[in-house]
């Protein structure tokens, strides 16, 4: 871990699996649905169900629209024989839209961080690997909008430049007319955000929770990890003299 005290003008952080845990949510979501799928008309266990959706995000991505709708082109179609098709898929997405509702919350010190930093002179902001509406929906969700800039929001579907570009990263600081070396990165992921932003100069924090990348490597070396957003800020007070 090297120190790296100097002038800091902002924190961008990512999103998935930093602010908030991206696999957890969407297994409780996917099962959920499938349950869901079961209680409308889907005769199949819903082990079974959920190993056939697995298999459809695997071949389709997580970003495809319909997979649902997959789901059950996969399956005989005496599994849901009698039943509308459409009400079978419907029930999957009010199932995975209600989890959303009630079980997508960041990380419990992310809240406490943002709020502590919201209150210094620094830009606080999101550079995002995923789709528009979707990456912005789970801003809002999360509760973080309050305290981020509005003007430091990217998301690469919206600008046409994803990770691990280091075009994404400059775009960014361009746009917020910083100097990158002024700038830290927050993210989880050491080849789609530690990697480029060094290539940058930006200041990297990698952040190590118990994810599905914490025993990842990348090709260079963050300059600080963490486990907990009350570790981040403790940097921020002993090494860029922040008060907060």
């Amino acid at each position: 871990m090297t120190s790296r005290k100097g002038e800091l003008h902002a924190i961008l952080f990512d999103l998935d699996d930093t602010l908030f845990s991206t696999s957890d949510f969407a297994e409780r979501a996917r099962r959920n649905a499938v349950q869901g799928m079961v209680l409308h008309g889907l005769r199949m266990p819903p082990e079974d169900a959920l190993k056939e959706l697995h298999e459809v995000i695997g071949e389709f991505t997580s970003n495809y629209p319909s997979h649902f709708n997959k789901l059950l082109l996969r399956i005989p179609p005496d599994r849901f024989a009698g039943v509308n098709p459409a009400i079978i898929v419907a029930a999957g997405v009010i199932a995975y839209h209600e989890t959303k509702s009630e079980e997508l919350r960041p990380f419990d010190d992310v809240i406490r961080a943002l709020e502590r930093l919201s209150k210094t002179h620094l830009l606080l902001g999101i550079i995002s690997a995923g789709l528009e509406i979707k990456q912005a929906e789970k801003i809002l969700r999360l509760g973080i909008y309050p305290y981020l800039d509005p003007r430091g929001i990217f998301i690469s579907d919206q600008i046409g430049i994803s990770k691990p570009n280091v075009k994404l990263y400059q775009m960014a600081c361009d746009q917020l007319e910083l100097d990158p070396r002024h700038v830290m990165y927050v993210g989880d992921n050491p080849t789609q955000d530690i990697d480029p932003c060094n290539r940058l100069g930006m200041i990297t924090v990698r952040s190590r929770r118990d994810t599905r990348l914490r025993d990842a490597e990348g090709k260079t070396k963050p300059d600080y990890e963490i486990d907990s957003f009350d570790t981040l800020v403790q940097i921020l007070i002993d090494d860029f003299e922040l008060q907060v």
